[in-house]
């Protein structure tokens, strides 16, 4: 009779344990993976001044711009700059023929000369009529003359003190007109008031022109301003010296500052004029008069705001959610926002300055979530 066999499968039972040591092994680095703090990346809230802006058309302006009018008259002889020239401060822009001129200078400075021999003559007789008027008071005194030939003397002097008197008068009107006729033929030179461009010439050579009259038009290009026509509604936050933002056509943006405030308002647009000093620095070359640049003036006076990081808010259903780093612990915190302020987002309720929230790894992270800092993204 045969031993009755029993049947084993001597490859069950260790598969079996291989299997739950796997299932332990895979339990075991689970725990210990939810036992490391996440690495996470941080933001600091923060209070800011904010200013809201809306973008308003203005244009460059001169500061100083006309015509140059000729201050003597006479035919112009030539022109010392063309349409385009640049020309600084006192530089010639044309000349008027100076031979009139010239001679009437002469002539003023003869008549000066004249009213000099004339004053040296007349200070020559008050000298003698009172060398005669001393010596018969010395005579007097010892009764060698008479009364009347020493008040005929007396009369002769001071007659003579007036003739010195109105000669110097004389000669102070020649000297005034010399210098006047020299000022006219110095003026047969028209020079530039200010540095600028001649951008017109309003006359040619060979014509005869009036004191008065415009011989060119000149502007002064590297002293511009910004002049914006602002809606009434939106002048509460421009006070003087406002710091502003313009960008001019080729996108690039500058700082300029508020100078004046037109207190004169267009009743059909409901604007007033507002004047920028603008701060281009090495953009001179590419400027011109009434060139178009926006001006980015602010909506509303400045307002101090607190404000997180777009990056921070993640969104579960309607709300909005943060992760606020206490120690080494993740808070989940819902929060109330407001307007976008670049890459931020105004907090209305829910946070405060200086609370530390988490920027890049919240996405992972569970509420009361372990945690540990990379670095500010600040």
């Amino acid at each position: 009779m045969r031993d009755p066999v029993t049947c084993e499968h001597p490859r069950r039972g260790p598969s079996l344990r291989g299997a739950l040591l796997t299932v332990l092994i895979t339990v075991s680095a689970a725990a210990l993976g939810q036992q490391q703090p996440s690495l996470v990346r941080v933001d600091t809230v923060r209070s800011e001044t904010v200013t809201q802006t809306v973008p308003v058309l203005g244009r460059l302006v001169p500061r100083q711009a006309g015509t140059v009018a000729a201050q003597v008259h006479g035919p112009v002889a030539g022109f010392g700059a063309d349409v385009g020239d640049r020309v600084a401060r006192g530089e010639i822009i044309a000349r008027l023929d100076p031979d009139m001129l010239t001679v009437a200078r002469d002539i003023a400075a003869g008549r000066l000369g004249e009213a000099e021999a004339r004053l040296q003559t007349r200070r020559a007789r008050l000298a003698l009529a009172r060398q005669e008027r001393e010596r018969l008071e010395r005579l007097k005194q010892t009764q060698a003359t008479s009364r009347a030939l020493y008040d005929d003397a007396r009369q002769q002097e001071v007659i003579a003190e007036t003739e010195v008197v109105e000669a110097t008068a004389a000669l102070a009107g020649a000297r005034a007109e010399l210098r006047l006729a020299e000022i006219n033929l110095a003026r047969t030179e028209i020079r530039a008031p200010y540095d600028g461009v001649i951008t017109q010439r309003l006359t040619e050579t060979g014509a005869y022109v009036q004191a008065g009259q415009a011989v060119a038009r000149m502007l002064g290009d590297r002293d511009l301003e910004i002049e914006a026509d602002v809606p009434f509604d939106r002048l509460g936050g421009l006070g003087p010296e406002t710091e502003v933002t313009v960008t001019l056509d080729d996108g690039s943006t500058h700082p300029a500052a508020v100078r004046a405030v037109v207190p004169e308002e267009n009743a059909l647009t409901r604007t007033r004029a507002v004047r920028f000093v603008p701060r281009f620095g090495d953009v001179d070359g590419r400027l011109a008069a009434e060139q178009s640049v926006t001006v980015h003036v602010p909506a509303s006076a400045a307002r101090s705001v607190v404000s997180v990081h777009k990056d921070a808010v993640t969104r579960q259903g309607d709300r909005a959610v943060v992760y606020r780093v206490n120690d080494d612990t993740a808070e989940q915190r819902t929060v109330r926002l407001g307007a976008a302020i670049g890459n931020r987002f105004e907090v209305l309720d829910g946070l405060s300055p200086g609370d530390i929230v988490v920027v890049r790894g919240n996405e992972r992270l569970r509420p009361n979530d372990k945690v540990r800092v990379e670095r500010s993204t600040s």
